[in-house]
């Protein structure tokens, strides 16, 4: 579960959607949110087939791949959702790596990768540093097997580049799309809207997985909204929502009777209630970016979004006008901005209808499916 299995089975089935011959391998984990192995239809009537033979994605396990794979005739292409946590052993499973190199080199394959997140920071913890310097060795594996490299943000290229073997290291960016479609059903929405808020109140609306430093920053926002709003409700959606709304109300019992925690939702209840809310606040301690899906979700559902800017922040945002933001860590600025929009109906319209037309343009999955066609219609070099 979470936003890289999500954004695999989205642009798994857009794929299928459009003729492509598609397969899924990932572990053999319950949790996981495609279907268990064999034949998943989609929306458009064609299937992608997920197989679970990645099991622990050990060595048997690879070498239990590579038969299924060279079943298939060659050479097969390769797309690599790549976050390092996300292959077991702890984020360091280097024998992963160096399969994907063996998949290239020996079988000739045509691998992508994906770059979601590339490593590990230094200077954390000595821990943190030996799996930061494990990763590194890692990364650069996957970019000696890679045909081309692609970014979910621009940030990306000047951490690879180091690590590549060749100098003139092409990374294409692909903005990652919402993972939550949009419910179009009214009555549905105003009945979702009138179970929370009374007619007279405002609803504000956060979704996320609730995480150390968002949270921190979530906690003086919302605090303070209360306080200074009497009219102003909170709506916390998604993973450890009911987790932060029990820690904010041991904290500030008075106001807790204002906010509201969902927990997990399934897609179609999510869409209805961010739909319900008025504004969306998404303050990230690294700033907006193209691989924030939850903003994503934010913007593909017409929803005026207040949120932060940083050192991921891509130039565009601002340009674009779709979003209003401020500095990262400065609540009452934050506080300021959300209650101006509040005040301002004809704002928050253009902002939902901007940020719509944005989401559109650059981030829709129709946009990434694109890109891939594109970039695999190009021969390969031998």
């Amino acid at each position: 579960m979470g936003g890289v299995s999500d954004y695999t089975r989205n642009v798994a089935t857009a794929l299928a959607a459009e003729g492509m011959d598609v397969h899924v391998w990932c572990p053999s984990s319950q949790r996981h949110s495609l279907a268990a192995s064999g034949d998943e239809s989609n929306s458009h009537g064609s299937a992608v087939t997920v197989h679970r033979a990645l099991g622990k994605i050990t060595p048997l396990d690879l070498k239990r791949v590579d038969k299924e794979l060279n079943a298939f005739e060659g050479p097969r292409h390769l797309l690599v959702q790549w976050v390092p946590h996300g292959y077991g052993y702890k984020s360091l499973n280097v024998l992963f790596c160096l399969w994907l190199w063996s998949r290239w080199a020996w079988h000739r394959d045509h691998v992508d990768v994906i770059v979601h997140e590339p490593f590990l920071e230094f200077g954390v913890s000595s821990k943190q540093n030996v799996a930061a310097a494990v990763q590194r060795i890692m990364i650069k594996m996957l970019l000696k097997a890679a045909r081309q490299v692609w970014i979910t943000i621009p940030a990306w290229e000047n951490l690879l580049r180091p690590y590549a073997s060749c100098k003139n290291l092409q990374c294409r960016w692909l903005p990652v799309p919402s993972n939550i479609p949009v419910v179009d059903n009214p009555r549905r929405i105003s009945e979702t809207r009138k179970r929370l808020i009374k007619e007279e109140q405002v609803l504000i609306g956060h979704f996320g997985t609730f995480g150390g430093s968002v949270s921190e920053m979530l906690t003086g926002i919302v605090r303070a909204l209360l306080e200074e709003t009497p009219e102003v409700c909170f709506l916390l959606m998604g993973r450890d929502s009911d987790t932060f709304r029990e820690h904010f109300s041991e904290r500030y019992a008075k106001l807790a009777h204002r906010v509201q925690a969902t927990g997990m939702l399934n897609a179609g209840d999510l869409s209805a209630h961010i739909s319900s809310c008025d504004v969306m606040i998404q303050p990230y301690p690294d700033g907006i970016s193209t691989r924030r899906t939850s903003a994503m979700v934010s913007l593909v559902h017409g929803k005026p979004v207040v949120t932060t800017t940083g050192p991921l922040t891509e130039d565009f945002w601002a340009k674009s006008g779709a979003v209003a933001m401020t500095e990262p860590y400065r609540p009452d600025e934050f506080v300021r901005v959300v209650k101006t929009l509040l005040a301002d109906r004809k704002r928050r319209l253009e902002l939902s209808e901007t940020g719509r037309k944005l989401y559109e343009e650059k981030f829709d999955i129709k946009q990434t499916v694109a890109a891939l066609q594109a970039a695999w219609a190009t021969p390969v070099q031998a």
